[in-house]
């Protein structure tokens, strides 16, 4: 396999579509499967989740479900109405019928919730028994990777995994470089990527418009549209990228049934990485094809930093894909590589210190904060204004500064991801 074909394939492990947040879909997904492997309705159901997991499933709203939140409620979805053939898709199609037999199933309390005490950031494994049936079904390191199936202590599925390394199912991502992403960009015959970022362009964008005419959240997208109506904030690029992404995020957060296409297992990810060149391209009568370039270099920008980063963790994914914008905004304007490696510089060293404290309606609020730093770290890398190595976690060069980031989100923030879960959980 090539260089450019390992790139592809990374592109296609890591921009999927997914209804709902990722985390509550990757449960119900796995209730969805288990069931089916038992060929039952369970009467016993004992779920095993990872704390990064629970701190993103607490607080989101299920799709389909008429506003309910939470692990039983995924659970209870993916069993009651779940077509795991769909993966991420996995409740995309649910009857009133199947809606009234959800809230039949909680209501009778089986489905119980333990924390998986291990250092896996991504885990779940779920136990359910119907009459002398039972089946264990294990995933680990990304959404729908399927480490363990067992039915009636027969192994059905036994993948090995590298429980130390959630890149280990994934296509190797060394080939990954500031340079090689940009200098790639620049070549790539376009139509090998363009029907996955056509997908992105219509996914993304329908959820967009949704949160500009909807209410949900705390509708900060809605919010700064109206008041650049009002004149009060610019009627500017900046403004209106920024209020574009956010309300992508404002619907989905809050239960909207629309599927987006997410990037590194994120949809809030893949939406901070796409709308943002969107609309800055609809604004700036951008062709075709420099809009699908542009969106080439933000998401694999954005895979290559958060590769780093971790799947899960307490670094909010979202400064990850604004570094993928601010290169992709830098790379637009006719930046040099150089520009580039500045821009991205200049983001992590503003906002690496922002934290994931799960999915919620607040991730708007932050994607909005990624934004307008991602047009700030742009337009002084154009200047070629950047922060110098040693400023903080800046390092000698763009990799090295990458893989700071890296060591902060792994090692430096472990102990804020375990604060935040204390926090979360208490009653």
């Amino acid at each position: 396999m090539d260089k450019i074909e390992k790139v592809l394939r990374i592109l296609e492990e890591e921009i999927v579509p997914a209804e709902g947040c990722t985390e509550p879909i990757a449960i119900a997904y796995a209730a969805a499967k288990a069931k089916k492997i038992l060929g039952a309705i369970p009467n016993k159901v004992d779920i095993f989740l990872s704390g990064n997991i629970i701190k993103n499933v607490k607080s989101v709203t299920i799709p389909n479900s008429n506003g309910m939140i939470g692990i039983e409620v995924a659970v209870a979805m993916g069993i009651i109405a779940g077509n795991s053939d769909k993966e991420l898709m996995v409740i995309s199609e649910v009857s009133p019928e199947q809606l009234k037999q959800v809230e039949n199933y909680l209501e009778k309390k089986i489905i119980k919730t333990h924390i998986f005490p291990g250092d896996i950031k991504l885990y779940i494994r779920l136990e359910i028994e119907s009459n002398e049936d039972k089946v264990v079904l294990e995933i680990k390191h990304t959404h729908t990777n399927l480490t363990k199936i067992e039915k009636n202590g027969e192994v059905l599925l036994n993948q090995v995994c590298n429980d130390g390394d959630f890149n280990s199912s994934l296509t190797d991502r060394k080939i990954l470089s500031v340079k090689y992403i940009y200098d790639l960009t620049r070549v790539i015959d376009i139509d090998l990527v363009k029907p996955i970022f056509k997908k992105v362009i219509s996914y993304n964008s329908a959820i967009a418009e949704e949160g500009l005419t909807g209410k949900y959240g705390v509708n900060i997208g809605k919010m700064i549209l109206n008041n650049i109506e009002k004149g009060i904030y610019g009627n500017d690029i900046r403004n209106k990228a920024a209020s574009y992404a956010s309300a992508g995020s404002d619907a989905r957060m809050s239960g909207c049934a629309l599927p987006v296409m997410t990037t590194s297992g994120s949809g809030n990810q893949g939406m901070t990485a796409s709308l943002p060149i969107i609309k800055f391209a609809a604004e700036k009568d951008l062709s075709e094809e420099e809009l699908i370039r542009g969106l080439f270099m933000s998401h694999l920008m954005t895979i290559h930093v958060k590769t780093n980063v971790g799947r899960l963790s307490a670094y909010c994914g979202a400064i990850c894909a604004s570094a993928g914008v601010a290169a992709s905004l830098t790379y637009l304007h006719g930046g040099s590589y150089e520009m580039v490696c500045d821009a991205i510089t200049n983001i992590l060293g503003n906002l690496s210190g922002v934290i994931c404290d799960g999915a919620k309606a607040s991730c708007a609020m932050k994607i909005t904060s990624g934004i307008y730093s991602a047009f700030d770290a742009t337009m002084l890398a154009l200047q070629r204004d950047a922060l110098k190595a040693k400023d903080g976690i800046v390092g000698e060069d763009i990799e090295k500064t990458i893989i700071n980031v890296g060591n902060l989100a792994q090692a430096g923030m472990k102990g804020t991801d375990e604060v935040i879960l204390k926090i979360m959980t208490e009653e």
